[in-house]
């Protein structure tokens, strides 16, 4: 039952990046809150669900996007399998753990993205998809983590409750 707040939350979120979010761009980025979500999700630590929320995300991404069905599953999916790794290190700073992560996924995420473009026939240099798109993704990314983190604390410490992990 604790997995089914995934559904309004991510069809809300999706709901959110299409209309309001994808339009507020820096040089050709944009901030990803579905990406931002799903991080900030697997960095708690009573959290077990993130995998299947990761594939939620991927399955709603498929209907949203034009890229290929399973690109967005794959980079969700390595974003979350990242953060989970990082959350079992000894990190006693989860706003460093979130920036890290951050940085990376997004990174990750346009690599795939970039990948599956090149695979389909469309030639972006490599250098403009870098400069233009994904180093304006990762500070406009920054700069809505913050928010995204403590929403998404609130709503794990709401459905996983402290006194449930007594």
């Amino acid at each position: 039952m604790k997995n089914l707040i995934a559904i309004p939350v991510l069809a809300l979120a999706f709901m959110i990046q299409t209309a309001v979010v994808s339009r507020i761009t820096l040089l050709s980025g944009a901030a990803d809150i579905v990406l931002l979500i799903l991080i900030a999700w697997a960095l708690q630590e009573q959290v077990q669900s993130s995998l299947h929320w990761a594939g939620l995300a991927g399955l709603m991404a498929a209907f949203v996007s034009g890229l290929p069905p399973g690109v967005l599953l794959i980079a969700y999916m390595l974003a979350v399998i990242l953060a989970r790794y990082v959350l079992r290190q000894t990190w006693q700073t989860p706003v460093l753990a979130l920036f890290t992560v951050t940085f990376f996924s997004t990174l990750l995420l346009h690599l795939v993205t970039y990948l599956a473009l090149i695979a389909r026939g469309t030639s972006i240099p490599f250098g403009d998809a870098l400069a233009l798109i994904t180093l304006p993704s990762v500070f406009l990314n920054f700069l809505v983590a913050l928010p995204i983190h403590s929403f998404i604390r609130d709503l794990a410490l709401w459905v996983y409750p402290l006194e449930d992990m007594l």
